[in-house]
């Protein structure tokens, strides 16, 4: 009897073991940070922020940062490993102290994609297409609540992956002074028959005064690399003379890999410490 109860307690703790491997696993580490709701008008739901604040933050009182925002930034989707990303890198003096917005889902495929005239494209989710209403809700409804909540300087920059890249790039050629700097990787370029990519030459005309900063990557991934090589050669032949643009193809990289691999190396390039940034 004994003996059928030390096993019993063997099987329960081994048990318990690999219940809590499984949730440390599943929640990943997250520096501090605070999160609030917003009730947005334009969207008509509810969406929860997550911000991460730079070490001194709280000390530095009158000091101001430029802001990061980041769709997919819920703390089960990409906010925990970019803000690390963040932290780490200016705690190491390699990265401007900046403010990191994350813009948690709620209807992901919705949100991140434009109108599309391709039946295949609709099939995705129940409802696609909203990508102006998200941008109008960050426009008119987060910036200014971020500007009023945090020490925030004018300016500001966007990064994001896969669909929410196709947002940044559509955002970039739409309403390009939305943000100062774009960063997106495997931008999922192929939505509407790739009319990013089709009508990128005329938009870039469009707008001859460009001084933000864009950075494209790309992964190993059929539907995705040619496209972006495209919209590379567009932007070689025909970018206004003020815009920093930069095109970093990673073919040894996988859709699912290239965020977390290519975003510490990005983020410095682009908030290197002494950058002056050049305003659009």
């Amino acid at each position: 009897m004994r003996q059928s109860l030390d096993w019993t307690r063997v099987f329960l703790f081994a048990a318990l073991a690999v219940v809590l491997a499984d949730s440390a696993v599943a929640a990943e580490p997250v520096p501090l940070h605070q999160s609030f709701t917003l009730e947005s008008a334009t969207l008509k739901e509810t969406r929860r922020i997550n911000v991460y604040t730079p070490p001194g933050y709280d000390a530095a009182k009158t000091t101001r940062y430029p802001v990061l925002y980041m769709p997919d930034g819920g703390v089960q989707e990409d906010f925990p490993h970019v803000a690390t990303t963040i932290d780490t890198a200016i705690r190491a003096g390699e990265l401007r102290p900046l403010i990191l917005v994350g813009i948690e889902n709620t209807e992901r495929r919705r949100d991140m994609t434009g109108p599309t005239e391709v039946e295949e494209d609709r099939k995705i989710a129940p409802r696609v297409g909203g990508s102006a209403a998200f941008r109008g809700f960050i426009r008119d409804e987060l910036m200014p609540q971020v500007r009023r909540r945090y020490r925030a300087t004018d300016e500001t920059a966007v990064i994001g992956e896969s669909l929410a890249g196709l947002f940044i790039v559509e955002t970039f050629f739409l309403q390009p002074k939305l943000f100062d700097t774009y960063i997106a990787l495997s931008p999922s370029l192929w939505w509407n028959n790739e009319e990013l990519v089709r009508k990128a030459g005329e938009r870039l005309k469009a707008h001859p005064d460009l001084r933000n900063g864009l950075h494209l990557s790309s992964a190993n991934e059929e539907n995705i690399a040619p496209a972006a090589a495209r919209l590379a050669e567009v932007l070689r032949a025909k970018a206004p003379a003020g815009l920093r643009w930069q095109y970093e193809p990673r073919p040894e990289l996988r859709h699912d890999t290239i965020y977390r691999s290519v975003s510490p190396q990005v983020l410095r390039k682009w908030f290197a410490p002494g950058a002056t940034p050049r305003k659009p």
